[in-house]
């Protein structure tokens, strides 16, 4: 595959430009039919590719520079872990997720970026030689389809991305490395400073966050690892790619301890007015390269891609179908409506929920199992009944 000839992710931000990543592909086609919830995986790039392919050209249309491939969880441990069962390879789906990213990267000014996640052996406690050779494996497909540049992002233990960090420098091309915790730091109490240094020393020129946690805690958390790098006297680009729902009441394991996660997290979406406030805090933060994850629609990208528009010198394709702050609503046949095309009203509006007997925030599981814990340990076999029964009553005592 011919390298990109576009201005690569580095050139961008030393040139001070904004980069505008995509948003959450497992969370959206799951919503679509196309991946499971539990596993996560993303064979749906081998299995459904029209669906890959159009959820990249939506994001592309939306203003997103970044095509990252659909690679989450993409390692052959997860791939088939816990009775997880597939009709194609590692190999098979990484190929035809790189594929699909740089086919609708070239139909505007997108890079394609490969990604790289953690692992279930990390968990299960294998060497660090075992686990760095997972990374290689799909590395290896990265390297032969020549993405623009590497992420390795969902990172809970900072130890591990690191070494994910270590195995992707090997390669030459630019590496970003995102954790998905919060201002709490790592799962093993590594305060979010110290891991974007660890991350710099061990060759990341990109650091920050993703997942797990709202756009503002994020946001938050980032400004952390930047001072931690700055205090240590070395440089980096920053990056923030959030959830796209409110986690107020979050733990440090973030949003995978509420009760709603992940079948009744809609309630806590943001909208399209809370993204322009995001993508605010983001820039004033000093991040250039802001993006989203789980929950994040083409909509949100696109709110992302208008508020920056005056320092981007340009409004995203998607724009042509949207009135800046709500002016479309001027053309709506009830006069109700259309007092609403303003700024003032969407800026201002605090949304209801609909739900009367419902209350505004949860208490989280916050079980605090991690790395180490017998609960966590991994396997190929599909969870028993006896397993899940042990779970179920542990549940009942939280």
């Amino acid at each position: 595959m011919a390298p990109s000839a576009k201005k690569g992710v580095l050139e961008r931000l030393d040139a001070g430009e904004i980069v505008i990543g995509d948003g959450g592909f497992v969370f959206a086609l799951e919503k679509r039919g196309y991946v499971k919830a539990g596993p996560w995986t993303p064979e749906a790039a081998a299995e459904h590719p029209e669906a890959v392919r159009q959820l990249h050209r939506e994001f592309l249309r939306a203003g997103a520079n970044v095509m990252q491939t659909f690679t989450f969880y993409a390692s052959d441990d997860k791939l088939e872990n816990r009775g997880n069962k597939l009709t194609f390879t590692g190999a098979q789906i990484n190929e035809a997720a790189c594929d699909l990213a740089r086919e609708v990267a070239n139909e505007g000014d997108g890079l394609v970026a490969g990604g790289v996640s953690q692992t279930p052996s990390y968990l299960s406690c294998k060497s660090e030689i075992d686990v760095k050779a997972i990374f290689k494996k799909q590395l290896d497909v990265f390297i032969k389809k020549n993405v623009d540049f590497l992420i390795a992002e969902y990172f809970e233990h900072v130890e591990e991305a690191e070494w994910a960090v270590q195995v992707l420098k090997e390669t030459g091309k630019p590496v970003a490395a995102s954790l998905c915790i919060g201002p709490q730091g790592d799962l093993h109490g590594v305060s979010p400073g110290e891991c974007a240094v660890r991350l710099v020393k061990a060759g990341a020129q990109i650091v920050g966050i993703n997942c797990h946690f709202d756009p503002m805690t994020c946001v938050k958390t980032v400004k952390m690892m930047k001072d931690g790098v700055e205090k240590a006297g070395l440089k980096a680009h920053y990056m923030v790619q959030p959830l796209a729902y409110h986690t107020p009441d979050c733990g440090c394991q973030g949003f995978i301890d509420l009760p709603e996660f992940p079948f009744a997290l809609e309630p806590r979406i943001l909208s399209r007015w809370d993204m322009h406030k995001y993508a605010r805090e983001a820039y004033n933060a000093g991040i250039r390269f802001i993006g989203g994850c789980c929950g994040f629609e083409p909509y949100h990208i696109r709110a992302v891609a208008e508020e920056l528009a005056p320092e981007r010198g340009f409004l995203p394709a998607a724009s042509e179908k949207h009135g800046n702050w709500g002016a479309g609503l001027e053309m709506h046949t009830k006069p109700w409506v259309r007092a609403r095309a303003r700024r003032d009203y969407w800026e201002n509006l605090k949304p209801a929920s609909g739900r009367p007997l419902c209350p505004s925030m949860s208490a989280p599981d916050s079980w605090g199992v991690t790395k180490g814990h017998t609960e966590l340990m991994q396997q190929k076999e599909a969870t028993t009944q006896d397993q899940l029964k042990v779970l179920f009553d542990k549940s009942k005592s939280h």
